[in-house]
Parts: C-alpha cells; sequence; structure tokens
C-alpha cells in the first residue's frame, strides 16, 4: 500500500482525517506564498494553492501518495484574510456579521505515477448579525487567529451561524466526502478491516 502524506500542518485536517480512519504515514506541510494574485478569485486561488502544494510535496516524496488542501473564505469576490491576529479577526467578523459568505476548499490528491485528482468543494454559510460584544469577545478568545475568515466554525463561533449550505467539514478545512472519494478512486484502503475494496 503507498504511503499517504498530508501536505498540511493544520491539525484540524488531521482529526478531520482521523474521522474517516485514515492516518498519514507523514506530515509535510508545504510552505509558500499564500497571497492572491492580481484579479484573482476565491474559486482560483483555493485551485492554484492545493495544485502547488501537492506538487511542491510531491518533489519531497515521489513514492507517496500526496493530499493538499487549501481553504479560502470569500465575500462576494473579496477574499478574506487567514487572520494575524485579533484586529484582523474583529474586521474578518465585522465584515461577515448578518451576511452569507462562501467557504471554498481546494483538494488534490496525487499519485507517484503523475495522475491527480482535484475538487473544488464550497459551502456557504450565514452569520447571525453580531453585535460589538460578540465580535470583541471572540476576538479576545483568540480562536480566531490563524484561520481563514478569522473564525473556527468547529469552536465558540458556531453559535454565530443561523444556516449551511454544503459540507461542514469543508468550513472546518477539508470536505471528508470528496476526500473518501479521492482516496478511494486511487486504490487507499478506507475499510481496511472489511475484507472488500
Amino acid at each position: 500500500m503507498l504511503a499517504l502524506v498530508l501536505a498540511s500542518a493544520s491539525p484540524r485536517r488531521r482529526d478531520l482525517l482521523r474521522q474517516i480512519g485514515v492516518v498519514p504515514a507523514e506530515i509535510l506541510p508545504a510552505e509558500l506564498d499564500e497571497t492572491p494574485q492580481p484579479r484573482e478569485l476565491p474559486r482560483q486561488l483555493a485551485a492554484r494553492l492545493s495544485a502547488a502544494k501537492a506538487e511542491m510535496v510531491a518533489r519531497q516524496r515521489p513514492d507517496a501518495l500526496v493530499l493538499a488542501a487549501d481553504t479560502v473564505v470569500a465575500l462576494g469576490r473579496r477574499i478574506l484574510p487567514k487572520a494575524e491576529d485579533e484586529t484582523e479577526v474583529r474586521h474578518c467578523l465585522t465584515l461577515l456579521s448578518g451576511r452569507r459568505h462562501r467557504v471554498m476548499t481546494g483538494l488534490v490528491l496525487r499519485h507517484p505515477d503523475g495522475r491527480k485528482s482535484a475538487r473544488l468543494v464550497e459551502t456557504v454559510v450565514k452569520f447571525k448579525p453580531l453585535s460589538a460584544v460578540e465580535i470583541a469577545g471572540y476576538a479576545a478568545c483568540g480562536e480566531g487567529v490563524g484561520k481563514a475568515g478569522g473564525y473556527a466554525i468547529q469552536g465558540r463561533a458556531d453559535q454565530f451561524v443561523t444556516g449551511l449550505n454544503g459540507s461542514y467539514s469543508n468550513v472546518v478545512g477539508l470536505p471528508l466526502a470528496e476526500t473518501a472519494k479521492l482516496l478511494a478512486g486511487f486504490g487507499y484502503p478506507l475499510w481496511p478491516e472489511s475484507g472488500y475494496k
């Protein structure tokens, strides 16, 4: 069986994979510039970065299956940042308050023989109107720092969500149904104890 390498340092993605019984043989984060290119749309950014991460790690581990993902939060055509501090968390939540936004994850699985399979998964999330106290309190708790769009739906921010259309795990950072489909398509055993392939 080919070893699976996860091209991400995200503990959330590791936890999500564990939910479907997948434990990567290695975690090898791809370090690259994630700055959007001029006039690049959110979907294009997610697809480009996930593909670039897969290729970067495949060069280091050419003998392994490489799984890469990149999640982008967008308000219309506007790409929200991965919040670096409380100020950016507050800014993102102010923009998201009372509005729908899209969470897109580009997903790429690369086989050692050069074959690639890619998906782009989109989920629409609706936030309730947020008060200044809620925004300040969430920013102060620190949970949104380092997260695309300045929030983590699997944590305290779940109380802000009034609607969700699509994959919940996609918003956390890895769409599990699509990930499982890609792995199965390349023969990775998702049910190794079942006796079925």
